[in-house]
């Protein structure tokens, strides 16, 4: 110690570190009790998380569960129908560049009344005749439906309440208003096939009149015979398997589309004189192919109907790989044949090629490996290619080549879809099943479908064709009878643009240039 401390005793520095230890152990306890204090505080905030995770019954748990499962369905849905019904651009696009200038306008207007004509057919009537059936059969119909015309049905009132039927507690994740948007894509895109094949010389009012009996009638009887469990859909034990549309779509379409021009008959010099009737515009028959491919995406994977569980997305992954493959070479095997038969690149019958291969694995989509869909469009391109040169032979005047592309390749479209059944190498069938066999009661894979399967889509094929083809026809010929169903010769010479629209181009390629070239001649004119 030093001299300053040297009075302090020993006892004092004893006590001193007594109070030192003292106060150690109360700090020691107190840091403790902290501890304990944050534990407690650590288990209670876990206790709370256990509760609220046990919070929900199980009833209340799938109630939310159906909830996400239709916003994810109806997301899926709304985004496909909307490209659906981009394929409309697509389709005026292509039909306008295919057919001569002087009749743009009209067949761009001809598209534009086609969807909202088919609109209301398919509004009034459509729906119902293809989905109003009878509740006592689960809403299915045999033949044709009997209700829920002009959307009755849809909206339920209960209690001052109004909900959209499909509502959570109503046992249903979809309401019939997407349902509708969605089958409504399809039907307006069916009756547009049509349109093709009648372009440059059918009346546009009678044209309308038709759009509207296909919106209405043709189509969605197809649709009840099939989609909606109608007598196709279980026939022979197995069913038609048509996963997106090309039967009851596209061959539908299409072979109306035949019916349609066989009855107007060739427009005026079309086989006299070939070379005045080519495309006039490539660049817009081309954003048109585009357009449709693009929007097939929502045609094919979104007729998966749904996007709520991981199966179900890779599904519609499956179909937009196999659409995308067989899209490719059907337009190269088009492409490569008609240079070895002309020596010359032919762009036009690249984009119908690539249509033929979209039409070629859309009814198949779904059920079939990536190999056969290559094989599929392959063979698709062969169809067209040999339809194309048909309607020459004969002297049938489609200025877009609906009815090969739709009809040929629709048609066999519906045969590979039970032939390249991915099934095929264990002996089975899957069809509508996706990723499962079709089974017996006892759960096995059913290992004799295969040939009942392509017994039902023969029968599928023919029915469509039967149906579609006749009552198109039968419509076209009532409107030709009546004669106003084909323009007059002085129309299709000057050209429906000039005789019937204002203004009367769709468009000036000249431009500024011309019209100052013009004015410069008015006044030479007037000088001399």
């Amino acid at each position: 110690l030093s001299s300053s401390s040297a009075d302090v005793s020993r006892e004092e520095v004893q006590l001193l570190r007594e109070r030192i230890a003292a106060m150690r152990s109360q700090v020691d306890a107190q840091e403790k009790r902290v501890a304990s204090q944050q534990a407690a505080i650590a288990r209670s905030k876990k206790t709370e998380r256990q509760l609220q995770a046990v919070y929900l019954t199980e009833a209340e748990w799938a109630a939310q569960q159906m909830d996400y499962d239709g916003a994810l369905d109806s997301m899926w849905l709304l985004l496909c129908g909307a490209l659906v019904m981009l394929m409309h651009a697509g389709f005026a696009m292509l039909e306008a560049g295919c057919c001569r200038s002087k009749n743009a306008q009209n067949v761009l207007m001809k598209n534009l009344v086609n969807v909202t004509v088919g609109t209301m057919g398919w509004f009034f009537f459509g729906w119902g005749i293809a989905f109003g059936g009878d509740a006592a059969t689960g809403g299915k119909a045999l033949w044709i439906g009997s209700g829920q015309f002009l959307s009755d049905g849809f909206i339920t009132h209960s209690d001052g309440v109004v909900s959209a039927l499909g509502a959570p507690g109503s046992g249903q994740i979809r309401s019939r208003q997407l349902d509708w948007f969605f089958q409504w894509a399809f039907c307006t895109a069916g009756a547009t096939i049509v349109s093709g094949g009648v372009a440059e010389r059918v009346r546009s009012p009678t044209y309308a009149a038709y759009a509207f009996v296909m919106a209405a009638f043709i189509y969605p009887v197809i649709v009840a015979w099939t989609w909606q469990g109608g007598w196709l859909s279980g026939i022979f034990g197995v069913g038609f398997m048509d996963f997106a549309g090309s039967g009851i779509v596209h061959l539908a379409g299409g072979i109306s589309a035949l019916a349609g021009t066989m009855v107007l008959g060739p427009r005026k010099g079309r086989f006299e004189h070939p070379e005045l009737f080519e495309a006039h515009s490539l660049p817009l028959a081309v954003l048109g192919t585009f357009i449709l491919w693009f929007g097939w995406y929502g045609f094919n994977p979104g007729s998966v109907l749904g996007m709520h569980d991981a199966a179900t997305g890779m599904l519609a992954a499956q179909v937009a790989m196999n659409t995308t493959l067989s899209a490719a070479i059907g337009g190269m095997t088009v492409f490569v044949l008609r240079y070895f038969l002309t020596h010359k690149y032919d762009v036009g019958g690249l984009c119908n090629g690539i249509l033929a291969g979209l039409v070629s694995i859309t009814a198949g989509c779904g059920n079939m490996q990536s190999g056969y869909a290559l094989l599929t469009g392959l063979i698709g391109g062969f169809v067209y290619q040999a339809g194309s040169m048909l309607l020459v032979k004969f002297k049938i005047d489609d200025p877009v080549d609906a009815s090969p592309v739709h009809m040929g390749c629709g048609t066999w479209a519906c045969i590979a879809a039970a032939w390249f059944d991915w099934g095929a190498t264990y002996g089975n069938y899957h069809g509508w099943n996706g990723w499962s066999c079709m089974t017996l009661p006892d759960g096995s894979c059913d290992t004799h479908l295969r040939g009942h399967a392509m017994e039902a889509q023969l029968v599928f094929v023919l029915a469509v064709m039967g149906w579609a083809g006749t009552l198109s026809g039968l419509t076209f010929f009532i409107l030709h009878k009546t004669g106003r169903l084909r323009i007059d010769d002085d129309t299709e010479e000057m050209g429906l643009d000039a005789k019937q629209h204002s203004p009367a181009k769709a468009y000036s390629i000249d431009g500024p240039k011309k019209a100052s070239v013009d004015k410069e001649s008015e006044k030479l004119v007037e000088g001399s």
